[in-house]
């Protein structure tokens, strides 16, 4: 893949940084219970930023059910404000992709319109809001990218960073529907995980377009083989993560590991704890199900993790013992180890704050790792 200009491969590493903050810090949101803290979307009680003075409280608390906690609203709109940010770099790169695309930026401004008109039409600034229109402008954005995409070719970073613009551009809307759902665990999930799709997307356009990049091994073919199936269970295990959060199925052990409750195989209700939608109109905050659903959803977190570290550390041995990949071999044994470590602290210690937030960062990092192995191995031409 070659990048569409010097500095693309500088913007797409800048979009990788930025991606992983969003991502810690919306950890931090929703572990510190902030992620209702603004009832509307995208204002925060009608602001742009958050109320602060005592009669921009008064009036919101006046305007919404919803009583103004200041801790917690900046929290939630900050995020929201990092995580546009971080859709404006993204939106950069697709407009350095496409611009020798014959109307290539004509089309992603196109489309970058419809998405961005769809929001006041949602919110009805100047009329009456229209939650049909401003679904179909959305989508006709989306449709346009999509279009475009497929029709493009890889070579120039085109396809994939147009693609990148489809994926932030849903992500919003992802986080649209978290709060006018109540915090649904099904789109909560869905939430974290197209956050990390954005970064493997991300760190895999960096990597490409890096001229410094590719790790050329014999082992190459071997090893990405082991790693494609190392990133398909750790995509399943942090899915399972943020089912286990999303449903604050966390503590449903209590503070016992590796037992469960005092057991090794306590009561459970698997068919309870994985239904995914539940229908709309129920406050999820704090969740819904009884204890042996929760107890199932954490058994299955703890039991997913044993087979991704088994793989994973065999992923690293090898590494550790290919030529000029000992250092990445030895990265992923550390935040291997160093996951499984704060994963048992978050149990013993009862949910630690700063510990679960690092605990969702190391999922960020392990994810960044394997798809910048993958993206760089290569055999010798």
């Amino acid at each position: 893949m070659n990048a569409p200009s010097r500095h693309f491969h500088r913007l797409a590493w800048a979009a990788v940084l930025l991606a992983l903050v969003v991502i810690v810090f919306g950890g931090f949101v929703r572990l510190s219970n902030a992620g209702l803290s603004c009832p509307d979307w995208p204002t925060c009680y009608g602001k742009a930023t958050w109320p602060t003075q005592d009669h921009e409280i008064a009036a919101a608390n006046a305007g919404f059910e919803r009583i103004v906690e200041v801790s917690k609203a900046w929290r939630e709109q900050f995020h929201r404000h990092i995580a546009a940010l971080l859709g404006l770099l993204v939106l950069t790169l697709a407009l350095l992709a496409a611009r020798k695309r014959k109307g290539g930026v004509v089309s992603v401004l196109a489309a970058s319109a419809l998405v961005g008109l769809s929001i006041p039409v949602y919110m009805g600034v100047g009329m009456a809001p229209n939650h049909e229109l401003s679904v179909a402008l959305w989508l006709a954005g989306e449709l346009i990218l999509l279009v475009q995409a497929l029709r493009w070719s890889n070579v120039d970073a085109a396809r994939l960073s147009t693609l990148l613009l489809m994926v932030i551009v849903f992500q919003a809307v992802l986080g649209m529907w978290t709060v006018i759902w109540l915090v649904k665990p099904v789109i909560v999930m869905a939430h974290l995980m197209g956050g990390l799709l954005t970064l493997s997307l991300l760190t895999w356009l960096a990597w490409k377009t890096t001229p410094w990049g590719p790790l050329v091994s014999a082992e190459a073919p071997r090893l990405r083989r082991l790693l494609w199936i190392g990133l398909v269970l750790l995509v399943v295990q942090i899915a399972l993560g943020g089912w286990t959060s999303a449903n604050y199925a966390a503590l449903a052990c209590g503070t016992d590991y590796p037992t469960c409750l005092g057991q090794w195989w306590p009561e459970q209700d698997y068919r309870e704890a994985f239904i995914l939608w539940r229908g709309i109109g129920v406050d999820y905050e704090g969740g819904v199900l009884d204890g042996p659903a929760r107890v199932a959803i954490q058994m299955a977190h703890r039991l997913m993790a044993i087979l991704v570290f088994g793989h994973l550390l065999m992923v690293a041995i090898r590494l550790l013992r290919s030529t000029g990949l000992r250092y990445s071999g030895g990265l992923l044994l550390v935040l291997l180890c160093a996951q499984v470590a704060l994963g048992i602290s978050n149990i013993v210690l009862g949910l630690p704050l700063w510990v679960a937030v690092a605990h969702n960062a190391g999922a960020a990092l392990l994810l960044f790792t394997v798809v910048g192995l993958l993206a760089r191995l290569r055999a010798p031409e």
